[in-house]
């Protein structure tokens, strides 16, 4: 069985390529590489440059691989961008998933997994987010990953595909340093970008109500992910048609913003340099946002690995692959050799 994987020269899409290879599943990928990088693509894995609003590739592709399976993550992600462009985002994420399902189905596909997002929950007032917690996305990009849960959930029991949508939370880390995200758009980077730079990280609101006033995340290992995606494609082949799937992917454990600063700080040893400056709140940042991870372990026995410290770890060695020059010794004097497990030489 032939798993196409649109996306997959993205940052999460070339952990799934990585994790599914390894495992034995024949994969291809799909992507038009307007964010990804097809050298992320392994040697032997096929490649399709192509978008998913192009029905006649999709299809062409489907049938030149023998496709018979499908995890979609090719999306447009970034939720400010989403506001200020949010038919951008209709059209990608949206009519893009509605092209792509009916290329699916049109083609025979069995089993289709698709990358929502904890933005779908908007700001859930309860300690734990459990798969039933309401969805009221508060930005475009929450929005159309709703919409696509629907769609998808639509299509596959009307044509008998098994389906599947996994609500991330908030990933971060790299499975290998070459891997690592190249996007500075989440916490992790963004604060190793302020600490290369000289500059005190920022944290935005520290008045909230939890135990040192900033916001509480639920952080997940890339690699994590992964495996997620590669348990529930499996467990997809096995389910009868037209079943669907809701699961979030977590690790049920709530880390403060300050918290992971501090982290980061002790890792890539900038220590008192990554005390943070404080600024307003953002609108729509909800103070605690954790998943409950309990629903894909009972159905499928699975858990996350990786705990934050190895997310800090891994992805400081991809930063710094990038840029050898922010890696420091404890004392600041010199560049400090790579040492993580696994890196490439910079």
């Amino acid at each position: 069985m032939t798993w196409l994987i649109t996306g997959g020269a993205g940052y999460i899409g070339a952990h799934v390529v990585r994790a599914m290879t390894e495992a034995g599943e024949a994969v291809a990928v799909y992507d038009d590489l307007s964010t990804g990088d097809s050298g992320r693509v392994p040697d032997g894995v096929p490649f399709v440059h192509g978008s998913t609003l192009d029905a006649v590739g999709l299809r062409r592709a489907m049938k030149g691989l023998s496709v018979r399976g499908v995890v979609h993550l090719a999306a447009k992600k970034q939720v400010a961008e989403s506001v200020e462009r949010p038919l951008h985002y209709y059209r990608e994420n949206v009519e893009g998933l509605r092209t792509l399902l009916e290329a699916a189905a049109d083609s025979g596909v069995d089993a289709f997994l698709f990358s929502s997002s904890a933005a779908v929950y908007g700001m859930p007032d309860v300690a734990l987010v459990t798969e039933d917690t309401p969805c009221a996305p508060i930005n475009p990009y929450g929005e159309t990953k709703l919409a696509g849960e629907w769609m998808v959930r639509a299509v596959g029991q009307a044509s008998g595909m098994a389906t599947a949508s996994l609500r991330y939370f908030n990933v971060a880390g790299a499975a290998a340093p070459h891997l690592a995200d190249a996007g500075v758009f989440n916490l992790v980077p963004m604060v190793f970008e302020k600490l290369t730079e000289g500059a005190a990280p920022v944290v935005f609101g520290d008045d909230y109500d939890t135990a040192d006033g900033t916001c509480v995340r639920d952080f997940i290992h890339v690699d994590d992910i992964a495996s997620a995606h590669l348990a529930v494609a499996r467990a997809l082949v096995g389910r009868g048609p037209g079943s669907d799937l809701t699961l979030n992917i977590g690790r049920g454990q709530g880390v403060s913003v300050r918290e992971m600063i501090a982290l980061i700080g002790e890792v890539t040893g900038y220590g008192p340099a990554a005390a943070p400056a404080s600024a307003p709140r953002r609108p729509g940042d909800p103070a605690r946002v954790v998943a409950s991870a309990d629903r894909i372990r009972e159905e499928l026995d699975w858990s996350a690995a990786h705990d934050a410290r190895r997310m800090v770890e891994s992805a400081w060695a991809g930063w710094c692959l990038r840029r050898p020059a922010a890696r420091r010794d404890p004392a600041g004097v010199r560049p400090a050799p790579l040492t993580t497990t696994g890196a490439r030489p910079a």
